[in-house]
């Protein structure tokens, strides 16, 4: 899946991974995906549909028809239960928006970009489409490929953290920007990648128990529009970074509540089970 990384590469080159490009075409800082240049943006969503396409091949290879019939199933599969819709489209936007609102109440910094900005429909149709585009291919390849393979070897902890950790890295062009001065670009990163972390957990949690795809989409979508319209300019340096580490301490609260709360979805038994049906 490491190739999906060529347009942004051909357009930004490796300095975008290394906090050395400036990605928005001035010298501000990048608070959120918003304020990418716009060739950026669509180098970064172009590869998106390159990660779904080589796990889509990936899988043909691997496993012929069968496994493309397998992969359009756990993708079409809608009956799943209404608590696991619920738990997929409201985990980010309640804890997110709480978050925000809360830090609002202490500083003008933390109130949403949606709120400030001039052009609210716009921001919002972007952060829609972008959204839509990077949930779409990416769980195709996170959660119809990587996790759902992973899962057949490895526990729900290991699945977790092995795509948690890849999901970080393969995000890191949008937050290793050069240094403002407030934060050191190391803690700034951290403080994201353990958010990310700890949510991609949830998300193949979700997938353990449901085997849906589909959920996987509806999960990464909110999260993927409330960081493109939620955050704003005034929120960089130190706000960013207090959002960031509140935001990411309510989710692994959460992920220790799921621990403590349903051993059985550690396991992932659900995916075991199907790959014996399987063969």
């Amino acid at each position: 899946m490491t190739l999906g990384l060529g347009p942004t590469l051909v357009f930004v080159g490796p300095g975008a991974f290394l906090g050395t490009t400036n990605l928005i075409g001035t010298d501000a800082e990048l608070s959120s995906a918003a304020d990418l240049d716009p060739s950026i943006m669509v180098a970064m969503m172009a590869g998106n549909p390159v990660f779904a396409l080589l796990a889509i091949l990936v899988i043909a290879f691997a496993y012929g028809r069968a496994g493309l019939r397998d992969l359009r199933s756990r993708l079409l599969r809608w009956r799943v239960g209404l608590r696991w819709y619920a738990i997929a489209l409201l985990t980010a936007p309640i804890l997110w928006t709480a978050t925000q609102g809360a830090l609002s109440l202490t500083s003008d910094a933390f109130i949403p970009g949606i709120l400030t900005t001039d052009d609210k429909a716009s921001l919002l149709v972007a952060g829609l489409v972008v959204g839509l585009v990077a949930a779409f291919f990416e769980e195709i390849a996170w959660t119809g490929f990587a996790t759902h393979e992973l899962g057949q070897r490895h526990g729900l902890w290991a699945t977790g953290l092995i795509v948690g950790l890849m999901w970080c890295v393969l995000h890191l062009s949008l937050f290793a920007t050069a240094d403002s001065g407030a934060v050191p670009r190391v803690l700034s990163v951290a403080a994201v990648f353990s958010w990310m972390l700890a949510y991609r957990l949830l998300m193949v949690w979700v997938y353990g128990r449901t085997q849906s795809v589909l959920l996987a989409i509806l999960m990464h979508l909110p999260i993927s529009v409330m960081g493109f319209v939620l955050t704003s300019p005034a929120m960089a340096g130190t706000p960013d970074l207090l959002f960031n580490l509140a935001f990411g301490a309510t989710l692994w609260v959460l992920v220790a509540a799921v621990a403590a709360t349903d051993r059985g979805g550690l396991s992932l038994p659900d995916l075991h089970q199907a790959r014996a049906t399987r063969t």
